[in-house]
């Protein structure tokens, strides 16, 4: 599952990060309101943790532009603010939760999958993300090609759900890394690359013929076996 977290505070910002990505989800970072705009805009989020109080738009604010424009992933609001006026301003400008800070790290991993669990039950929501003979459950994390189970890693698993909610469109190497390792990773230069190879394997592991394919010069595309 990929997290935007909206939070000025560096070393808040970090400790989330880390904790969140100890627990097998992908986290980008957005350090103000316009950031967290652009973020939402560029990739799909299953759940955006959002300071209320952030520099320029506060947390208010680009919640409401959020829904305005129709982007109905879950947000959990987080604020030093224990006000009941606040958390009703909090959940009327478009929040499904609201937790004070300071709070316990697993209390927040308990509304998370709170949030996730009511999102799944949506039967708009794409639970299950389908293309040819391959299926990805978002929810148990499983995979499947035709009636082979894959066992994927937590970044193959992130690739795999990337690749599945942009079918037929051409990823830049660059917007890959980006997506599923965060802008600020600085590891080795091939790493897209290097997990690419890696799921390419366990797909085509049955013998099945290839979905991802090269995109020369630019970098890779989920398409229909050639």
């Amino acid at each position: 599952m990929r997290i935007l977290v909206v939070e000025d505070e560096d070393r808040i910002a970090g400790f989330l990060k880390k904790g969140l990505e100890e627990e097998s989800y992908a986290v980008d970072i957005a350090s103000d309101g316009m950031a967290a705009l652009e973020w939402v805009a560029g990739a799909q989020y299953d759940l955006i943790l959002l300071d209320v109080m952030l520099p320029g738009l506060t947390g208010f604010e680009v919640c409401q532009i959020l829904r305005q424009r129709r982007v109905d992933s879950p947000i959990l609001m987080l604020t030093a603010r224990d006000d009941i006026d606040d958390r009703v301003q909090g959940l009327d400008s478009g929040a499904d939760d609201y937790l004070t800070k300071p709070f316990a790290f697993k209390e927040l991993l308990a509304r998370i999958r709170a949030l996730t669990r009511r999102t799944a039950s949506n039967p708009t929501s794409d639970v299950v993300l389908e293309f040819a003979d391959l299926q990805l459950d978002t929810v148990t994390h499983k995979a499947k090609r035709g009636h082979r189970d894959i066992d994927l890693t937590p970044k193959e698993y992130a690739l795999l759900e990337f690749f599945l909610r942009h079918p037929r469109r051409p990823l830049s190497r660059t917007l890959v890394r980006e997506s599923i390792w965060g802008y600020d990773y600085f590891g080795a230069s091939n790493v897209v690359d290097v997990y690419v190879r890696h799921l390419r394997q366990k797909l085509e592991s049955g013998g099945e013929p290839a979905l991802i394919h090269t995109v020369r010069g630019v970098g890779y595309q989920l398409d229909d076996p050639e």
